[in-house]
């Protein structure tokens, strides 16, 4: 099965049932869209904006543990593209979590992503292609 990257916006719609995209979400985890893979930007993204409840946040870290996301581990030499990422799309602007996506896209060569963001119809990878976005 393909992996998917996932951004925040599907993650905080999961943990948070006042969320307009919580049906789609759990819709979509019910899906089955093979390997889920994130940053430890997005997560540390989507803990902050759990922070209305603290038992919603250990819940989060606790399916991750579980299996429910794997997590592309950034690495120092990685720092260059994503500054080049940060530099390249500054109208948009790109943040930190989305460049770490691009950059887990690359390295993996993975072409789909869950986001609620329209910022990744901008976003280009180093082969200048769009990642597909199976989430909306």
């Amino acid at each position: 099965m393909q992996s998917t990257l996932v951004d925040a916006g599907p993650l905080i719609a999961l943990f948070d049932k006042s969320d307009g995209y919580h049906e789609r979400a759990v819709s979509f985890l019910k899906g089955g869209q093979g390997s889920l893979i994130t940053t430890w930007p997005v997560i540390t993204e989507v803990s902050h904006m759990l922070d209305f409840s603290i038992k919603t946040q250990i819940n989060f870290l606790k399916w991750i543990n579980r299996g429910g996301l794997q997590i592309f581990e950034l690495e120092f030499y990685h720092l260059i593209r994503i500054i080049e990422l940060s530099e390249k799309f500054t109208d948009v602007p790109m943040d930190l979590a989305d460049a770490s996506l691009i950059v887990a896209s690359e390295a993996n060569d993975i072409t789909n992503i869950a986001s609620v963001d329209s910022d990744f119809y901008v976003y280009r990878d180093i082969r200048n292609k769009y990642l597909v976005n199976v989430f909306i």
